[in-house]
C-alpha cells in the first residue's frame, strides 16, 4: 500500500520548506508533479506562537502551494537525533510515498536542528532501501524503497549551491506561503505582544529576496533557489544544461 509521489520534502520545522524550496515545489506542481511535505517536529520551541498555531499556518501554506500530502512526525524540537528510533519513524513515510527525489534540510546551518535533520533524513533514505529493515503502514508490511536522489536546500548560512532552480514565475507564491506563518514573520498589521526575533522583522524579508535574487543572478534569471547534492549529477544531453 502506497501513495506515490514524485518529490517528498522533509523539513525539521514547519516553515523550513516554505522558506527554502517552496518556489521549487510550486514549479513542479505546475508541471504536473506530485509533491508532499513531512515536517519532523511541530516547532514547539519557537519563540513566537505555539505548536497549534504552527499547524494551522502549515495547513494554510499547504493550501497556497497546492499540496495535498503533509504530515508531521512529531519528533522533539531541538532535541531529536539521527538515531535508530528517529530513522524508524521516517522510513515508513519514504516507503509509503515512494518518491523519486527527496529534498531535505541544509547540511549545516545556524539552527542545529537543520544539520541534524539533514543527516537524519539522508541516513533514513539509505536504510529505507534495506529489505531486512521491516516496517508497516497501518498494519500493512512495506516494501523497501530508496529514492534516486537526495538534495539539500540551502537555509540561513550561505553555502555554494551545486545547482539552482529558476523560481522567477513562482516568487509571489513563495512569499505568500511564507507569510502564511503569521506568528513567525513580519506582519505590519499584527497587533501582538510577542517578542521580536531574528526572523520577525522586515529586514528578514529583505534578506530572503536578496538571497533569491543572488541565486537567480548566478543562472541569469530573476529569482532562484539553491541546492546541494549528495552524488554527482549526470545528464544524457548537454542541452539539458541550458
Amino acid at each position: 500500500m502506497n501513495r506515490k509521489l514524485d518529490i517528498l520534502v522533509f523539513a525539521s520545522h514547519p516553515d523550513d520548506a516554505e522558506l527554502t524550496c517552496s518556489g521549487t515545489i510550486a514549479k513542479h506542481i505546475q508541471q504536473g508533479r506530485k509533491v508532499g511535505i513531512v515536517d519532523l517536529t511541530k516547532g514547539e520551541l519557537g519563540t513566537r506562537g505555539n505548536a497549534e498555531i504552527r499547524a494551522q499556518e502549515s495547513a494554510a501554506a499547504s493550501k497556497i502551494l497546492g499540496i495535498t500530502e503533509r504530515n508531521n512526525i512529531g519528533l522533539a524540537d531541538g532535541f531529536f537525533e539521527s538515531d535508530k528510533e528517529s530513522c524508524l519513524k521516517i522510513i515508513p513515510y519514504i516507503r509509503y510515498y515512494q518518491p523519486e527525489i527527496i529534498l531535505c534540510n541544509s547540511i549545516e546551518d545556524r539552527h542545529p536542528d537543520h544539520g541534524k535533520g539533514s543527516e537524519l533524513v539522508s541516513r533514513a533514505c539509505f536504510l529505507s532501501g534495506l529489505m531486512k529493515i521491516e516496517t508497516e503502514w497501518k498494519g500493512v508490511k512495506q516494501d523497501a524503497w530508496r529514492p534516486k536522489n537526495v538534495y539539500h536546500y540551502i537555509q540561513d548560512r550561505l553555502l555554494k549551491p551545486d545547482f539552482v532552480v529558476d523560481i522567477s514565475a513562482h516568487w509571489e507564491t513563495k512569499l505568500a506561503c511564507i507569510k502564511a506563518f503569521k506568528s513567525q514573520f513580519y506582519n505590519p498589521d499584527a497587533m501582538d505582544n510577542e517578542p521580536q526575533t531574528y526572523i520577525s522583522g522586515k529586514v528578514f524579508f529583505d534578506y530572503l529576496e536578496a538571497r533569491a535574487r543572488e541565486f537567480g543572478h548566478s543562472i541569469g534569471v530573476e529569482f532562484g533557489e539553491g541546492f546541494t547534492k549528495e552524488k554527482e549529477i549526470g545528464v544524457k544531453d548537454l542541452f539539458d544544461l541550458i
